[in-house]
């Protein structure tokens, strides 16, 4: 596509991608990098442990993607201008929730209403929208609805840090909840006009394996699903429990907290090249080739998080954990699409959202108690990088026994 091509596309879809880009952005009131700056506070107003934080936090995420199993489905259903709108409403109740919550025994609550409405449904709706009303150009599509991710994941996390020195980090909370409420009309401003869903138009649908269109539950009746599984839970598991123990990494490699984040905008910056590269890449050759090498580069990340102990080696892990972030949010949805089709991706990616949510909720937990018995991250960090090896050999295998499935023979952009 050139720049003139590539101008005209964004004018004409102009409102829709802005759509998946806000919900993508306030997702971020419920992810774990944002969540983890207030970690400190947190388990210091609370009186938790390491261990009892992960514990928490990952009881009630594991909750939420439950619920978000059939909670997703209704991507299906309902429109993004129906369904957003209740999704922000929640998302603010929860970020409230933290603000005003002081009794640790509804901390699980605020962090499961956070984790359902921020990390699951924000997302998941912004995602399925893009890999349904997009086709031939679904990659770029996802890619360009990720940059409100990478956006929040840029400028939230240092900037609330600078702000925690001046403002009560409850108070924070407050605006967060503020902004996603302001979110609302902007949302049904930009999307008076939607894109009939799909699944309303069968005309348009595409297919996937077998020129058929999968349901949920001819899909995890494949084996191909479950060789992808470790690699939908890994990134998810292991990345988040990077941040979410940021504070302790930080103290354990001798780090200033606020030299972590600042980390983030070239972290960022470099997910954002490679989403665009990769959406650009899978609309060209697909998801099959992609998907057995994009989580090569997160191993060696791992390993540099592992032995290097100063800051040109976390400039380094996080560079090559960018590469693996920027491609993970774009190929998996586009895998799901291309390989199952378009008429149940709603349902379809609810379950893969499910299992990333459900690996965040892992990640923190397991983490957190091995930092308690003694196991420290740098061995974890080990681990971690022979836990991506095994999940890129499992692609390679089940794409390969997989039928490739038909290119989309209906293009429209």
């Amino acid at each position: 596509m050139s720049d003139g091509g590539l101008r005209g596309y964004l004018i004409r879809n102009a409102r829709w991608l802005a759509a998946g880009g806000l919900l993508t952005f306030l997702s971020c009131f419920g992810q774990t990098f944002f969540i983890s700056v207030f970690a400190g506070e947190i388990r210091a107003e609370f009186d938790l442990s390491h261990g009892g934080w992960g514990g928490i936090y990952g009881i009630a995420t594991a909750l939420s993607a439950v619920v978000m199993i059939w909670s997703g489905v209704m991507t299906d259903w309902f429109r993004v201008r129906m369904l957003g709108p209740i999704v922000l409403l929640g998302l603010a109740v929860a970020c409230l929730g933290m603000a005003l919550n002081s009794w640790v025994i509804l901390l699980p609550v605020v962090i499961f209403g956070l984790r359902l409405f921020g990390q699951g449904m924000s997302s998941h709706i912004a995602l399925v929208a893009m890999a349904r009303w997009f086709q031939a150009t679904r990659g770029r599509a996802l890619a360009i609805a990720t940059l409100g991710f990478a956006f929040g994941e840029a400028v939230l996390p240092f900037g609330f840090v600078k702000a925690m020195a001046r403002f009560d980090w409850r108070d924070l909370w407050i605006f967060c909840a503020l902004v996603c409420v302001a979110g609302i009309p902007v949302l049904m401003w930009l999307l008076r006009r939607e894109r009939t869903p799909q699944n309303l138009a069968k005309g348009e649908s595409s297919t996937g394996m077998n020129d058929h269109h999968w349901t949920r539950g001819e899909a995890i009746s494949h084996p191909l699903f479950w060789f992808i599984v470790p690699s939908i839970l890994g990134p998810s598991a292991f990345m988040t429990a990077t941040f979410f123990h940021q504070v302790h990494l930080a103290e354990v490699k001798g780090w200033e907290h606020l030299t972590f984040v600042s980390m983030f905008p070239v972290y960022t910056g470099l997910s954002i090249l490679t989403a665009i590269a990769t959406g650009v890449a899978l609309d060209r050759w697909g998801t099959a080739r992609m998907m057995p090498l994009f989580q090569l580069p997160i191993i060696l990340g791992f390993l540099m998080f592992a032995f290097g102990n100063g800051v040109g080696a976390l400039l380094l892990g996080f560079v090559l954990m960018a590469m693996t972030t920027g491609a993970n949010t774009t190929l998996p949805s586009a895998f799901w699409a291309e390989f199952y089709g378009t008429a149940h991706i709603g349902s379809i990616k609810a379950l893969a959202t499910a299992v990333m949510v459900l690996g965040s909720a892992i990640g923190p937990v397991l983490t957190g108690v091995l930092i308690d018995v003694g196991i420290g991250m740098e061995t974890q960090f080990l681990w971690f990088s022979l836990y991506f090896l095994m999940a890129c050999l499992l692609v390679r295998v089940g794409i390969s026994r997989a039928q490739t499935p038909p290119r989309a023979r209906r293009r429209y952009t």
